[in-house]
């Protein structure tokens, strides 16, 4: 059976009108790259809609680009920073666009009044695969366990400077 392993892209960059057809190329490469060739099309251009709206309307053109691949949707965002760009107002086209080619989309305000725009893509039924299912990592509380309690002795060394034997042999 095909498995999918779960994918993360992160890019953070300032948007210009040159740099969204290299951010494009960018995206589509790491679709490719994960096996997502049917998705490079209406991903790239809801990213490219979203990105030209940014350049065009936004005072602070500073964005972060994300893209999760869980085996059966991608999902995208892209987190822009300028607190004045209204999505309701400025990016009403390019919001409808994005509805129409996505599966799923929204828009929420980040606690540093930043927006977020994400859409989803889900994979067609053929592509879908189940997740490799990964090891957990271990927790704060696993990794910072107290030591366990050894005689200073021990630690230190038997007088004379060596060691004390204690092997069973040796009694």
């Amino acid at each position: 059976m095909k498995t999918a392993v779960p994918r993360y892209y992160h890019l953070d960059m300032e948007v210009s009108p040159e740099r969204v057809g290299q951010v494009r190329r960018i995206l589509a490469a790491h679709l490719r790259f994960w096996d997502l060739e049917t998705l490079v099309e209406p991903v790239c251009h809801s990213a490219d809609l979203l990105l030209r709206a940014i350049a065009e309307h936004a005072t602070d053109k500073n964005t972060s680009i994300e893209m999760w691949w869980n085996g059966q949707h991608l999902i995208a965002a892209v987190g822009e920073n300028d607190r004045e760009l209204r999505p309701d107002r400025e990016l009403r086209p390019c919001l409808t666009r994005i509805a129409a080619l996505s599966d799923g989309w929204g828009c929420c305000a980040t606690d540093t009044g930043s927006t977020v725009i994400w859409f989803t893509q889900r994979a067609p039924v053929d592509q879908s695969v189940p997740l490799v299912p990964t090891a957990p990592e271990p927790d704060l509380r696993e990794v910072l366990q107290v030591p366990r309690e050894i005689p200073v002795a021990v630690l230190a060394g038997a007088p004379g400077g060596e060691a004390p034997d204690t092997r069973e042999d040796a009694r």
